[in-house]
């Protein structure tokens, strides 16, 4: 699967910025979606995750401003980022799991990244 991200920029603190990562290519074995940034000079780590079923999931610090969600007929996850902080600066990347069968009916698991977007809060 080939995942492009965008929405990334400059905001001022307790400003919006909504991101969009559109997938494409083998997006029926699609099992697990999510978002993860990278603060600088800090690991990445995740933000907010969605399941097919649509069971959402956040970080404890964006819990309440941030909101995953997904256009199933257009491909297209996006996270809505709304009252930013400085500390939500950096490169988010969207992320897809993949679960396909092998042909012995077993389960194997492949993790895809989006290349990342670049956003930045100011104070």
């Amino acid at each position: 699967v080939q995942l492009q991200a965008s929405g990334g920029g400059l905001v001022q603190a307790g400003g919006s910025l909504r991101l969009s990562c559109v997938a494409s290519g083998d997006i029926l074995s699609i099992y697990f979606l999510g978002w993860y940034r990278q603060a600088p000079g800090k690991e990445r780590e995740q933000v907010a995750t969605l399941s097919l079923g649509g069971r959402t999931n956040y970080a404890d610090s964006v819990k309440g401003r941030f909101t995953i969600s997904r256009d199933t007929n257009k491909n297209i996850l996006y996270l809505q980022m709304n009252n930013l902080k400085s500390e939500d600066t950096g490169v988010y990347y969207c992320h897809h799991e993949l679960r396909k069968t092998d042909y012995e009916g077993d389960y194997e698991w492949f993790d895809y990244f989006g290349q990342g977007t670049l956003v930045t809060v100011s104070s």
